[in-house]
């Protein structure tokens, strides 16, 4: 359990999307790539609690308090 919460952290949450939406229907993956392609570090993840996909992205603040 520990390991999970230590991947969050340090992150922002840049958008969230529905896990429900339809068989095939990707929009927070659609949403990361196109962040990916303006340059910008962006992953998916799984917000269990809130039945939501959330794309987010290494907070820089955080990065920066860390080294």
């Amino acid at each position: 359990m520990a390991q999970e919460v230590v991947a969050v952290r340090g992150t922002k949450v840049l958008d969230s999307f529905p896990a429900g939406d339809p068989y095939g229907s990707w929009p927070a993956e659609e949403y990361a790539a196109r962040c990916r392609e303006r340059g910008q570090r962006a992953t998916v993840v799984m917000d269990l609690d809130g039945d939501a996909f959330l794309v987010v992205a290494p907070d820089a603040d955080a990065t920066r308090n860390a080294a």
